[in-house]
């Protein structure tokens, strides 16, 4: 399969499609795509969080990133990014899981939308919304950088109360925040 020349939202097609592939192999990696024959023209992408990043700290193996979500623009509108979603949540899949999601403004397509940053915010949180994420405070600082940045988070209902927890401590690291 090939990508789509408009998705490009977080890399070049090229090495977004090698990301595909690398997440793909992962044991936890998880990919729904949207495809018009072989060309790819949406993807959502589920992983553990990156190593580098403060929410691989606690180690959680019931924490999983919604790391990507792109829809190539000429697709738009017709509901395949939120039917994307939907399918990687069905049937209770992600029960047994925190699934997060770091929405950064910068990551955005304002241009091409021709919405406002709110308004864009808005729309992530109605489709994150559609399986259940709900906003979720933290005092990470990519995050606070901006306020219409946000952590969107679902708790499956299989997920015990220690890792709850845990991923509190890892939300925030200045104990009087909670």
């Amino acid at each position: 399969m090939t990508m789509h020349a408009a998705l490009d939202a977080f890399r070049r097609p090229r090495e977004q499609h090698e990301a595909l592939i690398e997440i793909a192999g992962l044991e936890e990696g998880r990919i729904i795509l949207a495809r018009e024959g072989d060309k790819i023209v949406g993807y959502v992408t589920f992983h553990y969080p990156d190593e580098l990043e403060r929410w691989s700290e606690g180690g959680m193996p019931d924490l999983i990133e919604l790391g990507a979500i792109e829809v190539a623009d000429e697709y738009r509108g017709y509901g395949i990014g939120k039917r994307m979603i939907q399918l990687a949540f069905a049937e209770g899949q992600l029960e047994n899981m925190i699934v997060f999601t770091t929405e950064y403004y910068w990551h955005w397509d304002l241009e091409g939308t021709k919405l406002t940053v709110w308004d864009y915010r808005k729309m992530m949180e109605k489709l994150m919304k559609s399986v259940g994420m709900v906003w979720f405070a933290t005092d990470d600082p990519e995050i606070c950088s901006h306020p219409a940045n946000c952590l969107m988070v679902r708790i499956g209902q299989e997920v015990p109360l220690s890792s709850v927890e845990q991923f509190d401590r890892v939300r925030f690291r200045q104990r009087f925040m909670y």
